[in-house]
């Protein structure tokens, strides 16, 4: 087949799990003896996102987002700007369509498929919560947003909105809505996790909106970065335990450091791969000679990094939909540590017995980490479901399948 994939989170020097994720099709697509090419952002060139924008097939920079419109600085959500978005990345779209025998979205603006015509094979997968939520992740106030009141949407483009303010947010909400809802319909959609489509019921309405298919990882980088261990001994009853995130909010590694900090084992060492508007603050408050943060890395290094660490940390406190970085440590055969948030608890299908910690709040994820004991370590897998490879096989099945359009 001759698929055009398509994200605006593509290219970056610094990219993220859902661009990880299309990237990693996109390779085992190629793997699978299918004509690959990719239509990302204008902002970059492929070649700024180094070794992880090598995916064997063309590029297309083409995609632009440059209006301001100036919702921050008046406090609302503006109703026409998610529509004027989505029928210009419509537009760039349909000039190569014709050229290929599906198109795959993956991207932030879920109602995109409102502006592509029933007759192209269009197919979406949803990374996020922005099928319903105009900020993507439903966390609010360092909290989990369960509203579906547009109104309440105000509350996430500025502190104290007045009744204005709400009512022109609300009116942006409820046809962004309306037109993913149209979306949805219209063209065939994909979830990277039960949760997101539970969620997406919620606010949309009850119905079989898309089809599941977990996220998954690259199990030829998985390989490499086991083998990259060094083979150095280092003392048997040490713990280095790793975390790997943006550092704001939603990843939790605030919470987690204040409830470790005063539990922390002699033998343990703590290193933190990200950076993110917290990094400085929580450098100043709690780096120490047990805690190391390295700031932003790349993929390959900080895959490696989790490799030859003794455990695997994901404390995000928002409703992580199919974290990637739960997937490496799974498969790199390391104790993963993890809420129980979100998807989180989907993901134990790819768990050995007793790897995957989930925990109802971060004082017990932490009390379990302290008492891991060292060497504790389970084998890495090497194929079958969660790897890109399977995934690549599902989706393929669904590119050949019809439109889900309803008459």
């Amino acid at each position: 087949m001759r698929i055009l994939m398509v994200s605006e989170d593509v290219p970056f020097p610094s990219m993220g799990g859902l661009a990880k994720h299309a990237l990693n099709l996109s390779r085992a697509l190629i793997r699978a003896g299918h004509q690959v090419d990719f239509l990302g952002n204008d902002l970059h060139p492929i070649d700024s996102a180094g070794d992880e924008g090598i995916f064997g097939g063309r590029f297309f920079g083409e995609l632009k987002d440059t209006a301001g419109w100036k919702e921050t600085t008046l406090g609302m959500f503006f109703p026409p700007r998610r529509s004027w978005l989505a029928k210009r990345f419509a537009r760039t779209i349909l000039r190569y369509a014709s050229g290929y025998d599906v198109i795959h979205y993956h991207g932030h603006a879920p109602n995109i498929g409102y502006y592509i015509p029933k007759k192209i094979n269009f197919i979406q997968t949803r990374h996020d919560q922005g099928g319903d939520c105009l900020i993507h992740i439903r966390f609010r106030n360092r909290e989990i947003c369960k509203t579906c009141d547009p109104a309440e949407c105000a509350g996430c483009i500025t502190p104290h909105p007045n009744s204005v303010q709400r009512a022109i947010s609300g009116m942006a909400v409820r046809r962004y809505r309306n037109e993913v809802i149209e979306s949805f319909l219209r063209h065939k959609t994909v979830f990277v996790s039960d949760m997101l489509h539970r969620n997406c019921t919620r606010a949309l309405g009850s119905h079989a909106w898309g089809t599941v298919i977990h996220n998954f990882v690259d199990l030829e980088n998985i390989k490499r970065a086991c083998e990259s261990i060094p083979s150095r001994s280092k003392n048997p009853d040490e713990l280095n335990v790793f975390l790997a995130g943006r550092l704001y909010a939603p990843k939790g590694i605030e919470p987690f450091l204040r409830e470790l900090r005063p539990l922390i084992p002699s033998n343990m060492s703590i290193t933190l791969a990200g950076n993110g508007e917290d990094e400085a603050r929580l450098r100043m408050q709690y780096e120490c000679g047990q805690i190391r943060f390295l700031g932003w890395c790349s993929p390959e290094k900080t895959l490696k990094m989790a490799a030859a660490s003794d455990a695997i940390v994901v404390p995000s406190v928002w409703e992580e939909p199919c974290a990637t970085t739960i997937l490496e440590g799974l498969f790199l055969g390391k104790p993963t540590f993890a809420l129980t948030r979100g998807g989180n608890p989907e993901l134990a299908l790819y768990a050995a017995p007793g790897q995957f910690r989930l925990h109802p709040d971060m004082n017990s994820l932490v009390r379990d980490l302290v008492t891991l004991k060292a060497g504790t370590s389970y084998t890495p897998r090497q194929d079958g479901p969660g790897g890109a490879d399977h995934a690549a096989q599902q989706l393929l099945r669904i590119y050949q399948q019809s439109s889900t359009y309803h008459e």
